[in-house]
């Protein structure tokens, strides 16, 4: 698989360094490598239906372009699953190409070579 995947552990708790992550995630997603957000922590409201509508940091584009190109350009979003728990986040409230998942499903991803970020 190889590509990259981000961990994003941010959101509206500090849009900057939220902005800055989806900057190098959609880089990446537009230079043709496999990109996968795993949004852990503060970042799972980022995959929040509405929430990316309400950021966004000077000098940026607004948070919800950044998303919705990433997403248009074949990225996708992985939702640590106890974080969303936590946080009252079900799969009815995820943006599109935002999944819920386990922690096995990050550790594939690594096992099966992909570089990693954290934000």
């Amino acid at each position: 698989m190889n590509g990259l995947v981000i961990n994003l552990t941010h959101s509206v708790d500090d849009p900057d360094r939220t902005s800055v992550a989806m900057v190098v995630a959609g880089a990446s997603v537009a230079s043709d490598q496999t990109t996968t957000v795993f949004l852990s922590s503060e970042g799972t409201r980022l995959a929040k239906q509405g929430v990316a509508d309400e950021l966004h940091e000077e000098g940026f584009a607004p948070l919800s372009d950044l998303v919705s190109s990433f997403i248009e350009a074949g990225g996708t979003f992985l939702v640590c699953s106890p974080c969303a728990k936590k946080r009252d986040i079900g799969p009815d409230d995820l943006i599109k190409g935002a999944t819920i998942v386990g922690g096995a499903t990050l550790v594939a991803l690594l096992a099966d070579g992909a570089a990693s970020l954290s934000f």
